[in-house]
């Protein structure tokens, strides 16, 4: 019993630090190059975040040209926190659709049930 309390714990903490044991195997993951491209682009949309709120306040649409293409805020996508994957994504949870049925499945997010009608 004492080990499901620290369990619980570290899970408030990381609830996705105990996933890992239950990826299938590595294609389940997204390639890390575009896990790090992506990280990459969040980066630079940050860093010209503040420079493009003042052009666009000015209307210089030619000075937002000038500006890299990652500096644009669509440029990113969002990805599972889990696998990386970009597609099915459930915003709420910050994970795809897969990575949330298996840990709901295995009662490691607090609060989901499986429904029946």
């Amino acid at each position: 019993m004492g080990e499901l309390s620290a369990f619980s714990f570290h899970f408030k903490e990381n609830p996705l630090a105990y996933f890992g044991l239950w990826l299938r195997n590595a294609a389940d993951m997204a390639k890390k190059c575009w896990i790090k491209r992506d990280e990459r682009k969040r980066r630079t949309v940050k860093k010209y975040a503040k420079l493009r709120e003042e052009l666009k306040a000015k209307g210089d649409y030619v000075g937002l040209s000038m500006l890299p293409r990652d500096a644009s805020p669509t440029r990113t996508t969002n990805r599972c926190k889990v696998t990386g994957r970009r597609h099915g994504y459930l915003r709420r949870f910050k994970m795809s659709r897969i990575s949330f049925r298996e840990m709901a499945s295995h009662g490691l997010i607090p609060g989901v049930t499986k429904s029946s009608w």
